[in-house]
């Protein structure tokens, strides 16, 4: 019970630090690429470019400094802690959940016969390795070469999550590739935009040059994290949606989403230096369109045989009552009832339960969408449900709704 009241407290709190960061990090973006050519007299005073903007019913002025203000201000506003909070909160939740829960939520036997210590090390590996990859890569001279740098790091991404979709379940491979890419964009303010911002700062306290480089790579990182939003944004929810990681290329599931959410996401930094290209945003709704059509399509879709009957035509099997209700209690019972007796779960998932025969029916397309579907469920298949017994679920839902 107290696991479970620290995991809620732990997850609302990433959720409302997350909310700061991506909040200020979309903010600033906007805010650069808005900035408008100041009138003389504030170019004497040194700056760079200004804006104006109403909210909460009042004006705002904004002015940004080509080397610095002629004296520090006492009280100096840094935004650092909404990116470190929300990294020190999901790794948290990472352990809690993944690593203390790692037999029912990361090591699926069906992909990888792991131990805990195995799968943890892993990931651990994955993440941190990742996160060197990546920064060796930023130092090197492929960052200067924006589209060349994408490409090799959609590349590198590709291929972490086609390994972590071998070591771990669909779940604990999607979470390990969020949690590298957030620890990328937590560890980009850490490493360099944070002392890039400390070097400028102390350079016009002393009243010394500039380097140009630190506001070059503080950018960089920031634009990268900027593109990196919308993919973590997405695997934070992916776990409510089972059709993405239990699908068979569930690797590439989730990079075709990452780049198309990253190509939506070009499409507004574009609209904020005044630049609309509609063709942007109308190809990636398209794009997440094909993506869901494609995944929706039944595992089998291009190699079923063209003469084979159609299913309307097979008379289904009669199922009955107690069939099901065997079944039930046999893989599903354990853990979706009033008293769960399941070690992982004190509570039903999602709150449903089926100890009687009404809520069987009530949850009638839940129960077959999941185990005949997506058949993620039973969870991890803990219980063994055989490719029969779903086949059995199957043909009682079609034989309700007909």
């Amino acid at each position: 019970m107290w696991m479970d009241w620290l995991s809620l407290f732990l997850r609302w709190f990433h959720v409302i630090a997350g909310v700061a960061w991506i909040g200020a990090s979309f903010y600033f973006i906007w805010l650069d690429n808005n900035l408008e050519t100041p009138p003389d007299w504030k170019k004497q005073k040194g700056i760079k470019g200004d804006l104006w903007a109403v909210h909460g019913g009042g004006f705002y002025e904004v002015a940004k400094y080509q080397y610095g203000p002629e004296t520090i201000p006492k009280t100096l506003h840094w935004f650092k802690w909404e990116a470190y909070t929300t990294w020190i909160s999901g790794f948290l939740l990472l352990i809690l959940i993944y690593y203390f829960g790692a037999s029912a939520y990361l090591i699926d036997p069906g992909v990888a016969d792991l131990s805990a210590a195995q799968a943890i090390g892993l990931g651990l590996a994955l993440i941190f390795g990742g996160l060197l990859v990546y920064e060796v890569a930023c130092r090197s001279p492929l960052a200067k070469h924006p589209l060349a740098f994408a490409i090799a790091f959609v590349a590198f991404l590709s291929l972490l999550s086609w390994l972590s979709t071998q070591w771990f379940s669909g779940r604990g491979a999607y979470i390990h590739i969020g949690a590298l890419i957030g620890t990328i964009m937590a560890a980009n303010v850490l490493l360099q935009i944070i002392p890039s911002q400390k070097a400028m700062v102390a350079a016009v306290a002393n009243k010394q040059d500039i380097d140009p480089s630190w506001g070059e790579k503080a950018k960089l990182r920031s634009v990268h994290n900027n593109y990196l939003t919308l993919p973590l944004l997405f695997i934070m929810i992916s776990n409510h949606y089972p059709m993405t990681y239990q699908h068979e290329l569930n690797w590439l599931v989730l990079i075709v989403i990452s780049i198309v959410s990253a190509w939506i996401r070009h499409f507004f930094n574009l609209r904020h230096l005044g630049i609309v290209k509609p063709s942007i945003l109308i190809s990636g709704g398209i794009g997440m369109l094909v993506i869901a059509l494609w995944v929706s399509m039944p595992a089998d879709y291009f190699t079923k045989p063209s003469s084979e009957p159609e299913v309307e035509t097979i008379a289904l099997p009669m199922v009955t009552q107690k069939q099901v209700t065997d079944l039930m209690d046999k893989h599903c019972v354990s853990c979706h009832s009033s008293k769960p007796t399941d070690e992982m779960f004190r509570v039903a998932p999602l709150g449903l339960v089926f100890d009687t025969w009404q809520d069987i029916e009530n949850k009638s397309i839940a129960i077959y969408r999941r185990t005949s579907v997506t058949k993620d469920m039973p969870f991890l298949n803990k219980s063994n449900m055989s490719e029969e017994e779903r086949k059995v679920i199957e043909n009682w839902y079609l034989q309700r709704i007909k």
